[in-house]
């Protein structure tokens, strides 16, 4: 049991950091564009993001203090896996105070006068990208802290202990 949440915490981490480290990724080109092309982009590249990245999201938070709990007994490894979901809630908080309110700007901009929102980029871009930015930050440090628990010496999982193989 300890072994499959220990998988599916590291799995779900580092799927969610992907969505991260992928606006990372894109923003030195896209702080470049004009603001037609960056709403034009951003309006349309990041709609599955929500949908499969919040499910990533959410699923490794909750897969990691799911997985805390079960390292309750193992004191240092249980210290890094609370590290670890902690990093990965506050990542999340990081992206529904600073990102989440300029999607619903965006989102009610497009509704109600689609032409104002490039003008309104112009306003909330360096929010909408360096909320990213930090969310970013504090998840990629809260995947290594996961990983930390998961390879502690002493109490990490069986086979990395009783290998029979050398990890020399």
């Amino acid at each position: 049991m300890l072994a499959f949440w220990r998988f599916v915490a590291l799995v779900l981490a580092a799927l969610g950091l992907t969505m991260t480290s992928a606006h990372v990724l894109e923003m030195p080109q896209k702080m470049t564009y004009s603001l037609e092309l960056y709403a034009a982009v951003n309006t349309t590249l990041y709609r599955y993001f929500a949908i499969v990245g919040g499910a990533y999201q959410i699923g490794g938070i909750v897969s990691a203090w799911i997985l805390t709990a079960l390292l309750r007994r193992h004191r240092s490894s249980c210290k890094w896996a609370l590290i670890g979901a902690a990093l990965l809630l506050l990542s999340f908080i990081s992206w529904l105070v600073l990102v989440e309110p300029v999607n619903r700007q965006i989102a009610a901009a497009l509704l109600d006068a689609p032409a104002s929102v490039p003008s309104l980029w112009q306003v909330l871009r360096n929010r909408w990208e360096y909320g990213h930015a930090t969310g970013f930050v504090l998840h990629l440090l809260g995947f290594c802290a996961l990983v930390v628990s998961v390879t502690r010496e002493g109490d990490g999982p069986a086979f990395v202990r009783r290998s029979p193989l050398p990890l020399a």
